[in-house]
């Protein structure tokens, strides 16, 4: 009996299908988060972001926004502005809130105030260049800053990880005050940034889609350097750094620039989640080892003190 080649596209096909049971079947972690694995995730949340931006007919938009709403358990109280007035998905999960809602804790030594909405899902010191994930999962803050040349400064300093929800406010604020001295963007992965990710998926920050914003304290935050990494996720590509803090110019697709130490006050806006996910705080400077975390848990609001010098 005479065995023939299959042709290219069943070559192709036993190819995947072998792939697709590897994946399935001797990568770890819970079934969900392997069978994502053979998900297209850049081009699902293209479509996703393509979607979301989509104008709705004013008749849509009550039933359309306020179900999406309730099944996430989104606080509409809280809106600037009344649901039906909101044109798209994308610019419900982008909204601001009413004015006053998320006040400033007062200034102390060494404050770092919440820039989000979310849940501190990690706190500890950054050591020997690393920081953990969850589960004892370690990440490099070097790669967590890929275009940031002086990374290492951040040895000996702490990482805080505030995860947001969909049902959260999606923007974030300046956690101190200073002066902005660099901002960048990383081409990466767009795995989900959820419990069952954070405990299996090895690297998960320093893999997927980031942006990032650093700022040198200056008044009663002298002597500390915080670092902000606004990390996407699946159907989360959008991580978008606020124009304020780059000149006029274009974040490039991987890569970053200095800033003119733009001055900066907790509160103002530092960018925005189209659709959320999470953020990595990194604190280093002269006295980051004199500085303590007031918070290492739990949920947290906009403008909530995170710590302060000992």
């Amino acid at each position: 009996m005479q065995l023939s080649w299959p042709t290219p596209a069943r070559f192709a096909l036993i190819l995947a299908l072998l792939w697709a049971a590897y994946v399935l079947l001797w990568t770890p972690g819970p079934l969900s988060l392997r069978t994502l694995g053979l998900y297209p995730k850049k081009l699902g949340s293209r479509v996703v972001g393509w979607a979301a931006n989509r104008t709705l007919p004013a008749s849509w938009r009550l039933p359309l926004l306020g179900r999406f709403a309730a099944h996430y358990g989104i606080d509409l109280g809280e809106a600037e502005h009344p649901l039906a007035d909101y044109p798209s998905l994308q610019a419900l999960f982008t909204r601001r809130l009413k004015p006053g809602l998320r006040p400033q804790d007062p200034a102390v030594p060494g404050f770092v105030n919440s820039p989000v909405d979310g849940r501190i899902i990690a706190c500890g010191r950054i050591e020997a260049g690393m920081a953990i994930q969850a589960k004892g999962l370690p990440y490099g803050i070097a790669e967590l800053l890929k275009h940031d040349p002086r990374a290492p400064r951040f040895e000996g300093g702490h990482f805080l990880t505030l995860y947001l929800s969909p049902k959260d406010y999606h923007r974030i604020h300046v956690p101190i005050e200073g002066q902005v001295s660099a901002v960048g963007r990383v081409e990466g992965e767009l795995w989900p940034v959820n419990d069952a990710s954070t405990g299996h998926v090895p690297r998960l920050y320093e893999r997927n889609r980031r942006a990032t914003w650093t700022a040198l304290g200056a008044g009663a935050d002298e002597g500390l350097e915080v670092a902000a990494v606004l990390v996407g996720a699946t159907h989360v590509g959008g991580v978008v750094i606020d124009g304020r803090w780059l000149g006029g110019r274009a974040l490039p697709q991987d890569g970053g620039f200095p800033v003119d130490q733009l001055p900066c006050a907790p509160g103002e806006d530092l960018g925005t989640f189209e659709f959320g996910s999470t953020v990595v705080l990194l604190i280093g400077g002269p006295r980051a080892a004199q500085w303590e975390a007031g918070r290492t848990a739990g949920g947290v609001k906009v403008g909530q003190r995170l710590g302060g010098y000992r």
